[in-house]
């Protein structure tokens, strides 16, 4: 926080800011890592959901993602180039695509495991820092959410 606590248009006393940087020094040190595996971060995390989920829908990706669709679809597409994601359609409502992750896209994941152990290394906060870090953000995101609902 800025000395001038007044100021609510100092920079230093913006929150958004802070997690604004934190977010691209975050992106920035999983680039390399994903660079060796030839996905961008938003790539990552659609493969992460793929590997918990055994066929999903893209409605239900995208809201576990964050993601409209507009933003989805062409990631997706990107993803289904690489040969790392099989869209297909429900076998119970045709209406709906479902999404896997392809034989090379679950092999991707083997070298992925790798990642968040690279990941805790880069970043000097104690385990129990940073698992309130990530509820205060998990927090922020809800509340704004549904302040946007409103």
């Amino acid at each position: 926080m800025s000395k001038d606590l007044l100021n609510p248009l100092s920079l230093d006393n913006q929150v958004c800011f802070s997690l604004y940087s934190a977010t691209n020094a975050m992106v920035r040190a999983y680039r390399p890592l994903l660079t060796e595996l030839d996905l961008t971060y938003p790539q990552y995390l659609v493969m992460l959901v793929l590997w918990e989920n055994r066929g999903i829908s893209v409605k239900t990706l995208g809201e576990q993602l964050h993601l409209d669709s507009g933003t989805l679809t062409p990631l997706l597409k990107r993803l289904e180039v690489k040969g790392l994601v099989i869209r297909g359609r429900s076998e119970l409502d045709e209406r709906v695509r479902v999404l896997h992750a392809s034989k090379k896209g679950v092999d991707l994941k083997l070298l992925a495991a790798k990642i968040p152990e690279k990941m805790a290394c880069k970043l000097t906060i104690k385990p129990e820092v940073f698992i309130e870090l990530k509820r205060l953000c998990d927090q922020a995101y809800v509340s704004l959410a549904d302040a946007d609902m409103k």
